[in-house]
């Protein structure tokens, strides 16, 4: 099966685009969701977190929750504020925050594919987060969360996209965070097959975020062709709605750690007790780590710069990362969290919010530690899923992140 193809896309219609993008459903709560949708009706929120439409309190994966999301949907079908393209295209989706820019294909790819690993997973994904997917997808019978996807390094592939964006565009928002989301149609018969062809070529893709979108793709797909007894591998389940950026072109911001209590060390203690794994010195500002092997900690009011002792470095791709250092050596011998998933002594802070979200945590008495790592790279989370284990929780942040409501993939 190829590995990705065209498809005709749910998208905004023309000038309507500022009306409906929205951040992704997994990055707001209901209550701040509520206030990002106020005074707009077309909001793709009313669809991604269809609860705001519902009495407060209502239970998030009950049924009437994803009827609502069906309910909008229509409305905003039948309204002409989303449109869907009369034949199967490739998009360019461009995303600006600030001066990075980053410019991708937005496709359907391959449960196949995805199955058989060539798109490829770097993390363990939870039952119920995949249930819930599940269930919107089959509510609305349409994939509206599109899965983040990149791609390595592939020049003719780069220069389809530089392409495309010389032209004008089909659909161009700035959201209310300020960032600018751009997109383009790809109706050209030719040009959509050299698409499919230069990536049937590539070795794999890399899932960058969206394992649970994706594995929900995965059993939706897996269910209807168990129950559709004429499956010929060609129906629109068989795919999932994806964005897939260059690898080169993509942000990965550092993904931080709170702990709440110091397991019973005092201040000394602690410092005695991580010296045995890093070397610590005393910084006057802030540390915001560069390389790999350093950490920055907030510690009483005072930043310290830790560095791992070299010899205890490993090859092993998931060994070596900077999160699973601080935790082999700090955080479940010093500070006993042997459980980063469960344990409710710590917390993660996306880089997005800066350093002095860090020292806010501590300072206020909530937490009684920080530290600030530093950003995993796309080569690290490509070598960990190569070698196909997963990275420890909350390893990537991904800056910025893709808009809803820009295309959605819909199951014929």
């Amino acid at each position: 099966m190829p590995l990705i193809q065209p498809f005709k896309a749910l998208r905004p219609a023309t000038g309507r685009a500022a009306d409906i993008i929205a951040p992704p459903y997994d990055v707001l709560s209901s209550d701040e969701a509520r206030v990002r949708a106020a005074g707009k009706p077309w909001s793709f929120l009313h669809i991604s977190k269809p609860e705001i439409d519902l009495p407060a309190g209502t239970d998030l994966y009950s049924p009437p929750v994803y009827a609502k999301a069906a309910e909008n949907l229509q409305k905003m079908l039948d309204a002409g504020v989303i449109t869907r393209d009369d034949k199967p295209c490739y998009y360019v989706y461009r995303i600006i925050m600030g001066s990075h820019v980053q410019t991708g294909f937005v496709a359907a790819a391959s449960v196949i594919e995805y199955d058989s690993n060539r798109i490829k997973k770097h993390e363990f994904t939870r039952p119920d987060k995949e249930d819930d997917r599940v269930r919107q997808i089959e509510a609305l019978n349409a994939q509206t969360g599109p899965v983040f996807l990149a791609y390595p390094d592939a020049p003719a592939i780069d220069a389809v996209l530089s392409a495309t964006v010389a032209g004008t565009p089909d659909a161009d928002a700035t959201a209310d965070d300020g960032i600018r989301h751009t997109l383009w149609v790809i109706r050209d018969a030719e040009t959509i097959a050299q698409i499919s062809r230069y990536f049937d070529a590539l070795p794999a893709l890399y899932i960058a975020d969206g394992h649970h979108r994706s594995a929900a793709a995965s059993r939706v797909a897996a269910a209807r062709r168990s129950a559709n007894p004429h499956h010929s591998g060609e129906e629109s389940y068989n795919y999932f709605l994806s964005v897939i950026f260059p690898a080169h072109v993509l942000k990965i911001m550092d993904y931080n750690r709170v702990v709440c209590d110091l397991n019973g060390l005092s201040k000394e203690e602690l410092i005695a007790r991580i010296s045995a794994g890093y070397t610590v010195t005393p910084a006057a500002a802030p540390v915001k780590p560069a390389a790999h092997g350093e950490v920055g900690m907030y510690l009483a009011g005072q930043w310290y710069k830790l560095n791992i002792k070299p010899e205890l470095i490993p090859t092993d791709p998931v060994a070596r990362l900077d999160v699973s250092l601080l935790t082999e050596h700090v955080l479940t011998p010093v500070l006993g969290i042997a459980d980063l998933r469960r344990d409710k002594r710590i917390d993660f802070v996306g880089g997005i919010r800066g350093l002095p979200e860090l020292e806010k945590r501590v300072n206020s008495g909530e937490m009684a530690v920080a530290f600030a790592m530093c950003a995993t790279t796309m080569s690290d989370l490509m070598s960990v899923a190569d070698s196909g284990q997963v990275m420890p929780p909350k390893s990537t942040w991904f800056e910025p992140k893709l808009a809803d409501g820009m295309a959605s993939h819909v199951l014929d």
